[in-house]
């Protein structure tokens, strides 16, 4: 079965790496909270119907949603000039409250 996807992966082709974007992995000797063996990543990768390095990149791509800001950092709270300039540029007064939830 390896030997099918591995010829099916060659039979595409792959776009240039730029020297410097692989990246050696290494599995774990057993599962844990950190890591995984290769028998469970190709385990996974068969019930989700990817290759090993698509499981991989999931992963990561889900942790990276996780933990890494979507934006970037502002400078912090608005200045009293720029909430001015906001004042001007919105018409002010034309809607008021009808309901409140407190």
């Amino acid at each position: 079965m390896r030997a099918a996807r591995k010829q099916a992966a060659t039979a595409r082709p792959r776009k240039a790496m730029a020297k410097g974007d692989a990246l050696l992995f290494r599995f774990r000797d057993r599962d844990s909270d950190f890591g995984v063996t290769r028998r469970t990543a190709d385990s996974l990768a068969k019930h989700l119907g990817m290759s090993e390095t698509q499981v991989l990149h999931v992963a990561l791509a889900k942790m990276a949603h996780e933990h890494l800001p979507a934006y970037e950092q502002d400078d912090g709270p608005l200045t009293d000039r720029q909430l001015a300039r906001i004042k001007r540029a919105v018409p002010q007064g034309r809607m008021t409250v009808t309901k409140s939830l407190l």
